[in-house]
């Protein structure tokens, strides 16, 4: 299992645009993948399971992975976070 633990820096947190963009991410890897946040564990591939999460900036979230591509699906996720979703210039 990869666990790595982020800040979110992206202005809005996870609203709808940044979780469509996470859950479609997530869906293109075999690994099963969470997200960790305030004591709940979501499925990173549900939209409504991370819109759940009203994880904002300024939070920390962890994400879980498991499976043949799991190092690979951390990284990427925690690149999008990185990239702050391409939300701001």
């Amino acid at each position: 299992m990869e666990k790595e633990t982020i800040k979110i820096t992206n202005k809005l947190g996870l609203h709808a645009r940044a979780a469509a963009k996470l859950s479609h991410l997530a869906n293109s890897f075999n690994s099963n993948i969470f997200l960790v946040f305030n004591g709940s564990r979501v499925n990173a591939k549900s939209l409504l399971g991370i819109l759940t999460l009203a994880a904002s900036v300024g939070n920390d979230i962890t994400i879980e992975s498991e499976g043949d591509d799991e190092g690979e699906a951390v990284l990427k996720i925690k690149n999008l976070f990185d990239q702050k979703f391409d939300e701001e210039g």
